[in-house]
């Protein structure tokens, strides 16, 4: 496994086209969640500061296999976003990898503190949060991108 800085051509693409195909098959939710994946990576694309911003593109077998951002959330903290890890790649560590890659760059940049939100759908990526340290904050209802109710998570990290 390697985990290398997104930014050789066609990783913004797999970013939005991986979740958009693995969250439709594993969730049934819709393109209003591909949607909110590509403004995310878009917004990032389009003027992320290097200094306090970074994304991750985890390879398998020189395939990509998994992803997450690190942006400025404001006050001091840094939001973990779009964190993937692709069915073929599951049990071998990809994900944990890829958070930790995340809480590093910010705890070397400097953030007080860490954010993520995700649904209780999100088992795998729950369990890895927790062995890191997250904790549950809050729980809301979501319209669950036309799949249904689920409910939304906000964990936080004292960094």
């Amino acid at each position: 496994m390697v985990i290398r800085e997104l930014g050789r051509p066609g990783d913004l693409g797999w970013v939005v086209m991986a979740h958009g195909e693995l969250y439709a098959a594993e969730c049934g939710w819709g393109t209003s969640f591909e949607g909110l994946v590509a403004r995310i990576v878009a917004d990032y694309a389009a003027g992320h500061d290097p200094a306090r911003e970074a994304a991750w593109i985890a390879e398998l077998d020189g395939r990509r296999a998994g992803c997450v951002l690190c942006v400025d959330g404001g006050d001091g903290t840094a939001v973990l976003r779009v964190l993937l890890v692709h069915p073929d790649a599951r049990g071998h560590g990809v994900g944990g990898a890829l958070v930790d890659a995340c809480v590093g760059f910010a705890r070397a940049s400097g953030y007080a503190r860490m954010r993520l939100w995700t649904t209780d759908q999100q088992k795998s990526a729950r369990r890895i949060y927790v062995a890191r340290g997250f904790a549950l904050d809050r729980t809301e209802s979501h319209d669950g991108f036309g799949a249904g109710e689920v409910s939304g998570e906000t964990w936080t990290l004292t960094l």
